[in-house]
């Protein structure tokens, strides 16, 4: 084992001392006189002169069999060589792999290394929630360093880059180190020695921006747009999208709904209608989130602020913005259609006040039993309407209203089922969901009924060409539908199962959703 140390280069005079990077080194190469050997003493001097403090290890001299011989890593007691290097790596802020690339992977020494050293307790973790693992070594990020014999963009183009795939996502992302840099070198066995000279030159180089931080301006760029992309949760928003277009389409059944700017900029009010929203629910449902056990795509938030990507701060201000954005395109929007400013205010009005009402005081509707209709009235006929008034309709006719009392419907039952993994965690706050107050059973009760509620409309509005025939023919696809998420939940109310993750069943209730708006969007068109 090799280690040398240097505490960081003193900051310049006017600037406040920054703590030096804890840079651990690791030599995957069983030859530590080779050229994957010199890169890593490359890097490490140039990681030296940038004020890092370094640690080194060789994995050629650490005594260790790196065969698993028990069921679990945690089974086979570490060697002395290992427990020093598991220490150094829960030291270290940012991880350094050099190695070479054989047969598109790693060498047998590093996987073995990682075979040993990255078990359950110390890298990762098992959960009930999310993938069901969970990164242990956040906090962290790393840098690859390979060579191979294939050129670089032969490997990458033709190979699709197994090796880095392995380190970066499978082995190091999973276990919560990111970003994860790579630099592939090559092809050695062509390169002359000026190429392997300012191959090493590159690596010093690399070594040496650590003293800019080891997290990158456009890193961090890349972290934090992802965090909002996550808190946004935008895999809701179509269907709001597709329910708004048919209450356009409605209003103006000639066509050229989607070549007007009334349109887009009404879609804009309720896109960031729904931003304001769901930044709100994140914070104000922050303490169940912390609690929920079972949280996935379609529960439990986004947890940004749960695992601290975002700041309570910075959610906050994207709520102002949200909201400011939202009184701005309304103006806008006032200025620009020909329809009653009257008639657009309170449609977007009261639309409002129930979708931020929803978890916002004073009115909380789903912390009294009321989210899941607040949610469907919201989503249905609230977006709906919003686009028959914008494009000229009124809110009196009876249209928009028929259009969206099955999809009203249809939205209880995905809506209701969404409680049922959250429904612990929500009782401990106190948030009275349908499944708080009427049980695990009681819930999928109440989604089975308004399944078939929600059949039975879309069946009777089609045979009697109601809502200017736009659910014509939707039996066709709804009733196998409905009588298949029936059948799901009938199962579901028979089984023992203990409360916890519903995905497939709520993977056939929010599916079952989008005929309802789907099917009258494209009659309408």
């Amino acid at each position: 084992m090799t280690t040398f140390r240097k505490n960081g280069a003193p900051a310049a005079e006017g600037e406040p001392a920054r703590p030096p990077i804890k840079v651990l080194v690791i030599l995957g190469h069983p030859r530590t006189d080779s050229l994957c050997g010199a890169l890593a003493d490359a890097y490490g001097e140039g990681a030296l002169a940038a004020g890092a403090q370094l640690q080194r290890l060789d994995l050629a001299t650490l005594a260790f069999d790196p065969h698993l011989h028990t069921s679990s890593p945690n089974d086979q007691p570490l060697e002395a060589d290992l427990s020093r290097a598991r220490e150094l790596v829960a030291w270290a802020e940012h991880l350094v792999f050099v190695y070479p690339t054989w047969w598109g992977s790693v060498p047998a020494l590093l996987k073995g290394f990682l075979d040993r050293l990255m078990a359950p307790g110390f890298a990762f973790s098992t959960c009930e929630g999310g993938i069901g693992y969970q990164g242990l070594l956040n906090g962290r990020s790393a840098q690859l360093i390979t060579t191979m014999d294939t050129p670089p963009l032969i490997h990458r183009l033709l190979y699709r880059e197994p090796g880095r795939n392995a380190m970066a996502r499978a082995t190091l992302g999973f276990c919560g180190v990111r970003p994860v840099r790579s630099l592939a070198l090559g092809s050695v066995k062509e390169a002359s020695l000026a190429q392997r000279q300012a191959w090493l030159a590159r690596a010093n180089r690399l070594g040496r921006e650590l003293a800019r931080g080891r997290i990158t301006p456009r890193e961090r760029l890349t972290h934090k747009t992802g965090a909002w992309l996550r808190a946004l949760r935008l895999q809701f928003y179509p269907m709001t999208w597709v329910a708004y277009a048919v209450g356009g389409l409605a209003a103006s059944p000639g066509g050229g709904v989607f070549g007007n700017p009334v349109f887009w900029l009404g879609y804009l009010c309720l896109f960031l209608l729904e931003v304001a929203t769901v930044l709100i629910n994140e914070v104000v449902d922050l303490r169940t989130d912390r609690a929920n056990r079972f949280f996935s795509t379609f529960t439990g938030g986004s947890r940004v602020l749960v695992e601290g990507v975002l700041s309570l701060r910075e959610v906050k201000a994207g709520i102002i913005v949200a909201l400011l954005g939202l009184v701005g395109s309304t103006a806008w929007l006032l200025g620009v259609a020909a329809v009653s400013p009257a008639a657009v205010i309170g449609v977007l009005g009261v639309l409002a006040v129930l979708a931020l009402g929803y978890t916002l005081p004073p009115l909380m509707l789903s912390y009294r039993g009321l989210g899941e209709l607040d949610v469907a009235v919201t989503h249905s006929i609230g977006v709906l309407l919003c686009g028959f008034v914008f494009l000229g309709g009124g809110w009196r006719d009876p249209l928009p209203w028929l259009l969206s009392l099955p999809l009203l419907l249809a939205i209880l039952p995905s809506i209701t089922l969404s409680g049922l993994p959250d429904l612990e965690a929500d009782a401990d706050v106190g948030k009275r969901t349908l499944a708080v107050r009427l049980g695990h059973r009681g819930a999928v009760w109440v989604a089975l009924v308004f399944t078939l509620l929600a059949t039975a409309c879309a069946l009777a509005w089609s045979l009697t060409g109601l809502a200017a025939g736009a659910y014509g023919g939707i039996a066709l696809v709804v009733v196998p539908h409905g009588a298949w998420l029936a059948w799901r939940l009938t199962r579901h109310l028979q089984s023992a199962r203990p409360p916890g993750r519903i995905d497939g069943l709520m993977a056939v209730s929010l599916g079952y959703v989008l005929w309802f708006g789907l099917w009258p969007l494209f009659r309408l068109a």
